[in-house]
């Protein structure tokens, strides 16, 4: 049904398109008119007003006066830029001879200009806007080698990108695609963000998650990024970091009367071919517009792409290690292990075995975009527009691994200290796939009709996304599957580490030679298949309501009303096979299609096998039977339902807000309020007084939020150079699905307690109480400044936890003992933001080519996560210091630009070891990242652009357990990307 009406809609866009090309053209008119200041009354002398549709300009004289002649006859739109505070617009009809009479009125400029084709109009933006906004033009979008839209939002300040969350591909296997996917605003997690295209609120289809997969987006087809950093009433409540909104061109932001363009490109990654692999991939990209009618009046808008990224990157996973197979202990220790008296325990920890490996495969992505425009009449605009995004990933993990067995404690002489003595060391090979199917889609209908002084704006919408793991394969071999002889070791550590940090296991001769000869390694089982599916469709509608008023202080009033209904499903089935007793070889199971001659190039020089897919596949096809089924039971109808959830949300909203004004000073007072209704489902695997498992049921619960948001927005304007914003604003963020109504596990004790582990559905939302503080300055020789302050105190805090229970609490009442998540305490985040950005173009040629710009963001989050020993914890992926620096060059069609980036380190996981204190937190080193463009224009039609990423290679990832020691670190080699494009536009 849904695919249907994907379909329906395409075609329906089709008919509407080739309808529109009947419409003909007719003669031409003259436009006068008399430009004054509307705050003086004083003329504008020198002024350009603009038609965007035909592309002419003209300036006013010293009395203000102008004229636009030999227009074609039909509706137009003129604007004129009246200064950093204001815009001023007209709209006229042009008869087919004869002169009309332009009359300008002040107007908002960021609620209606959706586009900025450079950095000149993203700075004009933000200083027009009513809030604190942030603006990425098409040109930094450009100028960039980013893999998509999350690495883009890194060059704003305020903005940490990282690259692996708490879902399916968390840890070090997200990380090793070696691409951002999420974004944290102002020290809050990616699922405190609201993420719009277009101002539809997109749909999450991320797993146990409210966060959006930024990677799916590439920066092409898009045309501004705006992120919102404080939000008005007429906003979405639920996003106390930021307001994310990506938008697409319409027909009405380009002056040509019909344009368009073709681009392609080409990328290389330089891992790949450390490898021997080629690394390379490129893209298709497409953008059409035209404007139809006697005036022009109808627009349409029209984008595809494609592109593809084939990789392959190195792996160190000694964190990752000991947290799936235990490979650590303390250097110094008592008689049992555990931390020795006296001594840090973060300090104190030693690996005693990794993985090494290598992450390999690629991802293809399509999609594309549509704007239809209508300007009915003076009063009337109407419009459809749509968005489509698919990225298939495939990602094939191997690893070498170094696991511990038969680990004692000796002592050391007569201190009354020990140290772990590690018996034998086992070496091991293991694969997976972590393929990933994910779609995002949008889809609007809405108008804007005037009457009078109202402006009336509804909206229909609807959006889908999906983030599917369809067939993740896992397999293994071992040396000692049989046999706990091998291979024996008797030393009190397995690694040493180089200057930098790095591991480097020491292996004995014979270790060694069975690294390079996995093929000889015992076959385990067949294998292990599991199938996730996680997916969203949400839609709704909107309506709002503007009044401008004429005169007094009061000069506007706003109010809207809004209504989303979503539906969440999510469902994982495992299958495991029985193991091999033959004692056949890995290598006789027809899997291995090649080698790698180095496992992590440059480091680690051991073997490491290629395993072909196609084989892979009929492995698993022919000895997966339905009683292998196994994901969280023992009964099949609870191994098939245990881990499926569905959900359903609706929210329903309200707001007004009105716009005081007493000459430079503008006061925003607002109210939101927006209640919440979610239906949970999952389903309960009980068991009887015996520990017997019985057969399962699918349960609800209900959850139901009422928040009302107030706000208040002061901005001064004592110039058209500055603006000066105050805000004091409310927001809140709702639990994850997976949290709320998790699956429930009832177990019933022989003294008659019932145990029961589920999902919370009075958990309280997170909520923030926000201010800030900011000014902006420009000027007239290619300057702009930034400087933000903001303040933000929460309450009933949430951690992103995957699947797993935040802050499992238990709470007794009477015979039945219920174990579930919990909402934290209080914190705080607070922080400051500078932007700088000169051109200096009042410099002598050619040095009037050269400029810098920079931003910095300082820091700080301390929340209490409710658990004993956690009570002034980091927030997750907060770093407290980030930067972005750049010099550029951009004169006669050529530019060139060197970028740095920096984020300081910040923590991805709590008590990442299980051990109940912070001291065991997964750290993120610092990162820094040196990128390079360089572009050239030929004529008006022709560009070429070159763009390195990661110039220096530095290392994209390097995580480790406790924040003073590297000894357990998972690190991720993704080498440099350089991409080329050629772009053509007509």
């Amino acid at each position: 049904m849904f695919r249907t009406k994907k379909r329906l809609l395409a075609c329906s866009i089709l008919a509407a398109m080739g309808g529109l090309l009947l419409v003909p053209t007719v003669q031409a008119g003259d436009v006068t008119g008399l430009l004054a200041d509307p705050a003086t009354g004083k003329p504008l002398a020198g002024a350009t007003i603009a038609i965007a549709a035909t592309g002419q300009s003209v300036q006013t004289d010293a009395a203000g006066h102008f004229v636009l002649k030999d227009l074609p006859a039909g509706h137009y739109t003129l604007s004129v830029a009246a200064g950093a505070s204001r815009s001023l617009t007209a709209t006229v009809d042009v008869p087919q001879q004869g002169t009309v009479t332009a009359v300008f009125n002040t107007a908002t400029s960021l609620t209606k200009i959706t586009v900025a084709a450079n950095r000149y109009d993203a700075s004009q933006l933000q200083m027009d806007a009513t809030n604190t906004v942030n603006v990425l033009s098409a040109d930094d979008l450009k100028y960039t080698a980013v893999h998509n839209v999350a690495e883009a939002l890194g060059l704003l300040p305020g903005v940490n990108v990282f690259n692996t969350g708490q879902s399916y591909f968390g840890g070090i296997d997200g990380a090793s695609r070696g691409e951002g996917m999420f974004t944290s605003v102002r020290g809050l997690n990616a699922e405190y963000n609201v993420n719009l295209i277009n101002g539809v609120d997109v749909a999450q289809g991320m797993a146990y998650s409210r966060g959006v997969q930024l990677s799916l987006l590439p920066p092409s087809g898009l045309q501004t990024i705006v992120l919102n950093k404080t939000s008005t009433a007429d906003m979405d409540g639920d996003a106390i970091g930021g307001t994310i909104d990506f938008r697409t061109p319409t027909a009405f932001d380009f002056s040509a009367p019909t344009s368009g363009s073709i681009t392609a490109s080409g990328r290389v990654e330089s891992r790949a071919r450390d490898y021997g692999d080629n690394g390379l991939g490129g893209g298709l990209a497409g953008q059409f517009q035209t404007k139809l009618g006697s005036a022009q009046q109808f627009g349409i808008y029209a984008s595809a792409y494609y592109d593809s990224r084939n990789y392959v990157n190195s792996e160190a996973a000694a964190a990752t290690a000991a947290l799936g197979d235990g490979t650590w202990e303390f250097a110094r220790t008592t008689a049992s292990g555990n931390n020795a008296a006296g001594f840090d325990p973060q300090r104190n920890l030693e690996s005693t075995g990794m993985y090494m490996g290598t992450s390999s495969g690629y991802t293809h992505r399509y999609g594309g975009n549509v704007a239809l425009d209508w300007k009915v009449d003076d009063t009337l605009t109407t419009y459809a527009r749509m968005s489509y995004a698919y990225a298939k990933t495939e990602q094939d993990t191997t690893y070498l691994q170094l696991i511990p067995a038969n680990v004692t404690y000796a002592p050391i002489g007569s201190t009354g200290l020990y140290q772990p003595m590690i018996g034998r060391i086992a070496t091991r090979f293991w694969y997976e796939t972590n393929p990933e199917k994910a779609d995002l889609g949008t889809l609007q209908l809405g108008a804007d009709k005037n009457v009078g002084g109202w402006t009336f704006s509804p909206n229909l919408f609807y959006s889908w996304g999906h983030n599917d793991r369809p067939d993740h394969v896992e397999i293994s071999a071992r040396n000692d599957e049989y046999s706990s002889a091998n291979f024996p070791y008797g030393a009190s550590t397995l690694m040493s580490y180089g200057a930098n940090g790095f591991p480097y296991p020491m292996l004995t001769p014979a270790m060694a030679a069975q690294f390079n000869s996995v093929s000889t390694l015992y076959a385990r089982r067949a294998g292990e298949l599991t199938e996730s599916y996680s997916g969203q469709e949400k839609g709704g509608a909107k309506f709002d309501a503007r009044y401008d008023f004429n005169d007094g202080a009061l000069t506007s009033l706003q109010m809207g009303v809004k209504y989303i209904d979503s539906h969440r499903e999510f469902t994982n089935r495992d299958w495991t096979t029985g193991k091999y007793t033959d004692e056949r070889s890995f290598g006789s199971l027809g899997l291995i299609d090649g080698y790698y001659t180095s496992v992590f190039p440059g480091v680690y020089s051991y073997d490491v096998p290629t395993i072909n897919q196609a084989a892979l596949k009929r492995l698993i096809a022919a000895n997966v039977v339905p009683g292998d089924l196994d994901t969280c039971s023992n009964l099949y109808i609870n191994n098939w339902n245990c881990n499926t959830q569905r959900a359903n949300e609706a929210v329903s909203s309200a707001y007004a807000m009105a716009t005081f004004k007493w000459g430079d000073l503008e006061v925003i007072p607002g109210m939101r309020f927006e209640h919440t209704d979610i239906r949970n489902n999952f389903w309960v695997t009980p068991q009887d007084a015996s520990g017997n498992e019985l057969p399962g049921y699918f349960a609800k619960n209900f959850t139901h939020y009422d928040e009302p948001l107030p706000s208040v927005f002061v901005n001064y304007r004592p110039s058209d150079g500055a603006v000066y914003r105050g805000a004091i604003w409310t927001s809140y963020t709702r639990p994850a699905f997976v949290q709320l109504g998790g699956g429930s596990q009832v177990n019933v004790s022989a003294d008659g307690l019932t145990t029961i582990n589920e999902g919370n559905p009075d958990l309280k939302p997170i909520e923030s109480l926000n201010i800030d503080l900011s000014g902006e300055w420009s000027n007239q020789h290619g300057g702009h400044a930034m400087l933000a302050g903001f303040y933000k105190k929460l309450s009933n805090y949430i951690y992103e936890a995957g699947s797993n229970p935040v802050n499992a609490g238990t709470i007794d009442s009477g015979s039945v003992q219920y174990i579930k998540p919990m909402n934290g305490g209080d914190g705080r985040v607070y922080g400051i933001e500078a932007a700088v950005r000169q051109k200096f173009q009042d410099m002598p040629a050619p040095l009037d080519g050269f400029g810098v710009g920079f931003n910095l963001t300082g820091q700080h989050t301390s929340v209490d996560l409710g658990m004993a020993g956690f009570h002034n914890e980091r927030i997750q992926n907060a770093p407290d210091l980030m930067a972005n620096g750049e010099l550029f060059y951009e004169k006669n069609g050529f530019s060139v630009n060197l970028s740095y980036h920096y984020a300081g380190s910040y923590i991805s996981t709590y008590d990442y070891l299980g051990q109940g204190a912070p001291w065991d937190d997964l750290w993120v080193r610092p990162m820094t990242r040196v990128d390079l463009h360089a572009g050239y224009a030929f004529y008006d039609n022709f560009q070429v652009d070159l763009s390195i990423s990661n110039l220096t290679k530095n290392y994209s990832y390097w995580s480790h357990v406790g924040k003073n020691n590297l000894a357990l670190s998972d690190i991720v080699d993704s080498g440099m990307t350089t991409l080329v494009t050629v772009k053509y536009s007509f």
